[in-house]
């Protein structure tokens, strides 16, 4: 299909990634409505089963460098398929399980590994793979898949676990990802230059990529040893750690089960991260298309900036009668995970494009270490503390923190390095 016409195959690959990621989210927007349900009917406490959200949480994000390489070593939709076959097993064994160790297994390791695959690094490698314009409003749109999978699913998996039961809320979750399973199959295509196309808003070839096709192991192994030579990386991956630890991690795991502390139902609450959802596919969309006009690290100052301010406020809010907590949502919501663009864009910036999925799949990683730690450590204070305000407090403050931080973060292109590595050489 020729250039010319005004459709291109890139958005149908971009259309068939947006409902891989937004079922994806829908697997992981999970464990917040089923930690209660989970304690009633095993006697588990908090923190042992915040433990396996936090392995879910922390192979989610180790596991995104490595399927950047795998999607260049075998491609795009092998992967997918792939991933959503290990969500599907891991998910429906869940129903079956008794003990602890088995949630651990199946939801921290298999779920983790699965929703890994199928996450932001697969977003990132797509736009930059078949797009040459409107990267930065296309990554957003893609991160706001997220928002979507809560808005979609969070409301109708609480009602359903209210109602039926939490294993019945999963059944319906495996059904979806059945039914987008052959669609991925049937639809889904690796790359402009195997399908005979260069990517939308290609002038010539050489604007497109020639996807790395090495060891997968090394090529990701290769990327952190650039990585760890590198101020930018490691001030880029810090701040996703401490974003982990404050959205994933905090909020999405734990907000629910901080509302029924104070009397609000579960029900309720699960509407609240939904009401975020709708707030933050506004907000991350909108900074999709700023980032790629407004300088990102002002962009990023002020996302963690204002988001530091309203977890410090958070524990004011916890009122049944007040509407301080729809106030929150709306104000999070749009901040919720704004900062992926930004962080997107500078890391192309600074280690190239070629290299964004690898360079961009460790940043993740990062994040999802602050979730797994986060996810566990409110767990653990609650436990002990019987109250979660100190985790919101201290999350808080490391947001303001990082909202100066990122200023230190250097844009000069850093490809000679990735070079001077020879299994991360194209």
């Amino acid at each position: 299909m020729s250039r010319r016409f005004s459709f291109h195959y890139a958005w149908v690959v971009l259309i068939v990634t947006f409902f891989t990621l937004i079922t994806a989210a829908g697997v992981r927007s999970m464990p917040g409505i089923l930690i209660i349900p989970l304690e009633k009917e095993f006697g588990w406490d908090r923190s042992a089963i915040s433990f396996a959200v936090s392995v879910n949480l922390l192979l989610y994000g180790l596991v995104g460098p490595f399927a950047a390489g795998l999607m260049n070593r075998f491609g795009i939709k092998r992967i997918m398929v792939a991933a959503l076959g290990l969500l599907i097993s891991g998910i429906l064994l869940t129903t079956i399980m008794r003990t602890n160790w088995e949630l651990v297994v199946l939801w921290g390791v298999m779920v983790g590994f699965g929703s890994g695959m199928a996450a932001l690094v697969l977003g990132a490698t797509v736009v930059n793979r078949w797009f040459v314009s409107h990267r930065g409003l296309l990554m957003g749109i893609l991160t706001a898949s997220t928002a979507t999978g809560q808005i979609i699913f969070l409301p109708f998996l609480a009602s359903l676990t209210e109602q039926e039961g939490w294993r019945n809320a999963v059944y319906a979750v495996a059904s979806i990802l059945a039914i987008l399973l052959p669609t991925v199959f049937f639809l889904m295509k690796d790359s402009p230059k195997k399908s005979g196309l260069l990517p939308y808003g290609a002038k010539n070839e050489e604007e497109g990529i020639v996807p790395v096709s090495g060891n997968p192991f090394m090529e990701a192994i290769s990327a952190l040893r650039v990585g760890l030579r590198s101020r930018s990386f490691w001030l880029l991956a810090g701040s996703f750690f401490v974003c982990g630890a404050s959205t994933n991690g905090l909020v999405g795991t734990h907000l629910v089960p901080a509302c029924s502390d104070h009397g609000i139902p579960e029900v309720r609450a699960a509407g609240l991260l939904a009401l975020m959802g709708i707030f933050d596919l506004i907000g991350t969309v909108g900074s999709g298309w700023l980032s790629d006009r407004v300088n990102n690290k002002i962009l990023l100052f002020m996302y963690y900036g204002l988001r530091g301010i309203s977890l410090l406020l958070l524990p004011q809010a916890f009122d049944p009668e007040s509407n301080k907590l729809s106030i929150f949502a709306v104000f999070y919501g749009l901040d919720w995970i704004a900062t992926v663009p930004p962080t997107v864009a500078l890391t192309a910036k600074i280690f190239g494009r070629e290299k964004v999925g690898l360079m961009f799949g460790w940043v993740v990683a990062f994040h999802q270490i602050g979730a797994a730690v986060a996810a566990f450590g409110a767990g653990y204070i609650r436990t002990t503390q019987g109250e979660y305000d100190l985790a919101f407090m201290f999350a808080g403050a490391l947001c303001v923190i990082t909202a100066f931080g990122i200023f230190a973060v250097s844009t000069e292109k850093e490809e000679e390095k990735l070079s001077e590595t020879p299994e991360f050489a194209s």
